[in-house]
């Protein structure tokens, strides 16, 4: 009977430390007999879940780890639930994913709307089930293993499939392209309904026995006193963190950031991702620590595509050469492949990371692929061997602060609102976040909007990252002769 090589892996490790929550530590037979638990819990007299979508909403640490690795041993789908989600999203989320079962606590629970008609299984009392015969159901390469959800270009957020092949292919990538091993240690503060958060930490940590050290939030005071004390060897963030913690130490007592510095200084890797990297922030984060991060490049229907080297040249502003196993090309707009270097083109992706499909979307699936390539939407340009993200190929997607956001998901939210006649979402540039989300809008005849009213309108109906955080009102939005708006006028609103 097959098995997902990650549970093969974690039975190896046996009573290494797996995850660290504040005071409390968990082995690795601990996760194994608490996913067993959750399995247990979640087949009840069923033997398989034959790829049945299973919503988590439940919050880092071991209780996460548990209801991941539950899902999976009992053949189901794992999907994933953002925290900071409204009621709203998760009710979109669940209608579309068709969601029958949600593993999450008392507390979120309480939050959830009525109108979802959903079995609900506290994970507090899903770890108190007792243990079956242990008999749980073939988890072949090709099944049906996690679902996340990805704005793209549309209106409305897409479900990405991948399989249990593909995962065991982006973490077998990762590892062998940044040297995971058992004795690496490493802080997860990254959102878990996320690639970045899910494979990049927590999966190639647990598959390689190494120990994961969970927060809520990422918070100087809490991460720069066990970094101080070489609690990490590795370490993963997003740039608009990188640029948080030089503030932070830059207003530090010279004694205590000596200390913090010195730990950062003496981790092994440190990865920058999810959104560019500012070569000045590169060379800044290098002069005070002399760490060169290692900027990668991926996304989530891709996993991880292209990264800079572990040894060798860390290049500002380029995202490096394709990962082990995946094969990456360029092609132009007339549609010949770019052979040639400094000549821009599209990311098209190949090989066994690349996604499975979108959840009941064929036709987008078949648009998505180029003659078996995954078709990226992002342009860039070989440099040296390098590659270098130019930008993307839709100005309706919005990367800030390590969120992929979809401005048209925005729009659809703000038209809405009773006194909005119309309205355009952008990205304008950010030195903090990568981009920010700006809005222009057009109220409707004979009415004002008050920006704060409208900015807690918003907090009530979308993700906090998702919420505008600029807005323009003008009096009407440029457009073209065809009546479409026209982005790029629109921008020069916030210039």
């Amino acid at each position: 009977m097959a098995s997902f090589p990650l549970f093969e892996r974690a039975k190896q490790h046996g009573s290494r430390i797996a995850l660290r929550e504040g005071e409390a530590t968990f082995s690795y037979d601990d996760l194994i007999q608490r996913a067993h638990r959750v399995a247990t819990a979640l087949l009840g007299d069923e033997k398989d879940l034959k790829e049945k979508r299973i919503g988590v909403l439940v919050p880092p640490g071991a209780d996460y780890a548990a209801a991941q690795w539950g899902v999976w041993r009992a053949g189901g789908v794992f999907v994933p639930l953002s925290l900071s989600a409204t009621p709203k999203e998760i009710s979109y989320a669940v209608a579309d994913a068709e969601i029958g079962c949600l593993i999450t606590t008392d507390k979120l629970a309480a939050g959830l709307s009525s109108s979802d008609a959903l079995r609900v299984i506290d994970v507090a009392e899903a770890l108190q089930t007792a243990l079956g015969t242990g008999s749980f159901p073939d988890l072949a390469p090709g099944r049906r293993a996690m679902m996340l959800y990805t704005s793209g270009t549309t209106s409305k957020p897409k479900g990405v499939v991948t399989i249990h092949g593909c995962i065991a292919a982006q973490i077998e990538s990762l590892i062998e392209a940044w040297q995971w091993s058992a004795g690496d240690r490493i802080p997860l503060f990254l959102p878990l309904h996320h690639v970045h958060g899910i494979i990049n930490v927590l999966c190639c940590a647990l598959w390689s026995g190494a120990q994961v050290e969970t927060f809520s939030r990422f918070d100087t005071e809490s991460v720069f006193p066990r970094a101080a004390t070489d609690a990490y060897t590795v370490f993963m963030a997003v740039p608009t963190i990188y640029v948080k913690m030089i503030e932070a130490l830059e207003s530090m007592g010279a004694d205590e950031r000596t200390k913090v510095v010195l730990g950062f200084s003496r981790m092994r890797l440190m990865v920058s991702g999810s959104a560019a990297l500012p070569a000045g922030i590169h060379r800044k984060w290098e002069e005070i620590t002399g760490q060169k991060l290692l900027e990668r490049y991926g996304m989530t229907e891709i996993g991880m595509a292209l990264s800079n080297p572990y040894e060798g040249e860390r290049r500002p502003g380029a995202v490096g050469v394709p990962l082990p196993g995946v094969s990456v090309r360029l092609k132009n707009d007339e549609g010949s492949v770019v052979t040639s270097e400094d000549e821009p083109g599209e990311i098209q992706v190949r090989g066994p990371t690349v996604f499975h499909e979108y959840w009941k979307r064929p036709e987008t699936t078949a648009e998505s692929f180029d003659d078996g390539w995954f078709r990226t939407g992002d342009i860039a340009v070989r440099e040296k061997g390098y590659y270098r993200i130019m930008g993307r190929s839709s100005v309706d997607i919005i990367k800030s602060g390590g969120y992929k956001l979809s401005a048209l998901e925005i729009e659809t939210v703000l038209l809405d609102h009773p006194d909005i006649a119309e309205c355009a979402v952008l990205g304008i540039e950010d030195p903090t976040w990568g981009e920010s989300v700006a809005a222009a809008v057009v109220p409707a005849a004979g009415r004002t909007i008050a920006e704060n009213d409208l900015r807690a309108w918003c907090k009530e109906r979308m993700s906090p990252y998702k919420v505008p955080r600029v807005f323009k009102f003008p009096s009407s939005l440029p457009r073209n002769a065809m009546g479409k708006t026209t982005k790029p006028e629109v921008k020069k609103l916030f210039v």
